[in-house]
């Protein structure tokens, strides 16, 4: 735990009593602080009174007695309308902050040069911080991980020289950290999500400049820059790029990563599953440097992951880990549960836990990992678009099995275009997967799990019915498992 003592000896309100919430009202009580926590579900005001934190009606309170409303990041701050509770502590003068702007505040006051990490983005945000994590421990650094990840960050052990802090940052998250001045930003990319949160819903351009501006604090007061450029070089409407030549400067490392090779100099780039690096100028009469190879990383299949494994390899850099040991660790990374996670083998065949993508977004990444070979199971409760935008990875997969409530506008979809069967249930899907896939005569064939649907249907959760998938594979006869993260 880190105590909150830059708010000793005063009362704080403290809003949002999930674990977060919960965590915040112990750390600031452990500093000396008086706190009055509250929330609009009755549920969570029990568990918050079971777990020891004193309760305020904060409808009914005198809101001039607080320094401060430390609020949860899933509390509506701006839009689509302030929360009841941000209204009133802005009636009475009172600053609203989260759970990290507390962390930054105890860094700056007890250990101001211990290194901190801050890695946000649209997508990609939570392996890359993991991964980062990964590598440091795997080369013994002192190395806490927290944040939108995991563990609260005032749950963490305290800042102290020596100790490198890793921390994911939504944009709700930043939004709430008025004094966040990471020594490493990373930011991975900016595409339209959760808009509604940010700026009016009858203008999005507006309330996506307003949330690329949320993105990009996470580099304009750090000490050093991690930015991915992809977006830049491949499509109009970037934002990441302009973000980036705006922070760089002589005086800090700031560096840039993009998936093909780059029209200049010393960034690296993605080129045939290596991470590269050009020195020299940009007419490339230089040479091109090899960082690592993620042919065996195989946790990290796909664009997308060898993006965001150009990012933490320019962060471990930055805090000047040799080469040799970030790509050594590099390849031990077990992955994140339930995202793109190989399960365990049978044979040649690889099982792919992929139960967080629950739309077709998420799901076209995995389909884009493998050119052929895919034994493909999908389905669940539907969302709107269905599987259609996935239409031009239709040739890779060799069969769909088709579970849940999607089934039979799944079929319609595929019809004609893809083999595929009427399973019902997950586990008769990854039995007869298994059986079609170990059939196969291709070098690596894969049974991959990928709904690009919600799971509520026949589980509680993804993550339930990621479990559930590992389970299966596990019973197989002669199947290798594994080591899992969860």
């Amino acid at each position: 735990m880190i105590p909150v003592t830059t708010l000793a000896g005063k009362e704080v309100a403290v809003f949002g009593l999930g674990g977060s919430g919960i965590a915040t009202a112990r750390s600031l009580v452990a500093g000396g602080a008086r706190v009055a926590a509250w929330d609009d579900s009755a549920g969570s005001r029990e568990a918050a009174a079971t777990a020891g934190i004193d309760l305020v009606d904060l409808a009914a309170a005198d809101w001039r007695r607080f320094a401060a409303l430390v609020l949860a990041p899933g509390v509506p701050l701006s839009h689509p309308e302030p929360h009841w509770t941000v209204r009133k502590a802005r009636e009475a003068g009172v600053e609203v902050v989260g759970d990290i702007e507390l962390f930054f505040r105890e860094r700056a006051k007890h250990c101001p040069d211990t290194p901190v990490v801050a890695v946000t983005g649209t997508n990609g945000k939570s392996t890359t911080t993991a991964l980062i994590a990964h590598i440091l421990k795997s080369t013994g650094r002192d190395v806490q991980m927290g944040g939108n990840i995991g563990v609260p960050i005032l749950a963490l052990a305290p800042p102290e020289r020596g100790r490198i802090t890793v921390v994911e940052m939504s944009s709700f998250q930043i939004d709430l950290t008025p004094s966040l001045a990471p020594s490493i930003g990373v930011l991975l990319n900016i595409t339209p999500d959760h808009l509604e949160r940010h700026g009016p819903r009858d203008d999005p351009a507006l309330a996506m400049k307003y949330y690329a501006a949320i993105k990009a604090r996470i580099v304009e007061n750090a000490e050093s820059s991690v930015v991915g450029m992809e977006d830049g070089f491949r499509r109009e409407g970037d934002f990441c790029e302009p973000i980036f030549h705006a922070v760089e400067h002589p005086s800090r490392l700031d560096r840039a990563f993009i998936r093909g090779k780059p029209g200049f100099a010393e960034m690296v780039y993605l080129e045939n599953g290596r991470l590269c690096r050009l020195h020299g100028l940009p007419n490339y009469s230089g040479y091109e440097e090899v960082l690592v190879d993620l042919a065996k990383a195989r946790a990290l299949r796909g664009a997308h992951n060898a993006e965001n494994a150009a990012a933490a390899f320019l962060v471990c850099e930055i805090l000047g880990l040799p080469h040799d040991e970030i790509g050594t660790a590099l390849k031990t990374f077990p992955g994140l549960p339930h995202r793109m996670e190989e399960a365990g083998r049978l044979g040649r065949v690889a099982f792919v836990n992929d139960s967080k993508a629950t739309n077709a977004d998420s799901t076209a990444r995995a389909l884009a990992a493998w050119d052929r070979d895919i034994y493909w199971i999908l389905g669940g409760k539907p969302k709107e678009g269905g599987i259609a935008p996935l239409a031009a990875y239709f040739p890779r997969i060799a069969k769909a099995y088709l579970i849940g409530e999607a089934s039979d506008a799944f079929a319609a979809t595929l019809a004609g275009k893809v083999a595929h069967e009427h399973c019902g249930t997950l586990d008769a899907a990854v039995g007869r997967a298994a059986a079609d896939a170990a059939a196969c005569r291709g070098a690596e064939p894969v049974v991959l799990l990928s709904p690009a649907c919600a799971s509520y249907d026949q589980f509680k959760s993804f993550e339930h019915r990621g479990r559930t998938f590992c389970e299966l594979v596990a019973a197989l006869a002669g199947a290798v498992m594994h080591e899992r993260s969860e």
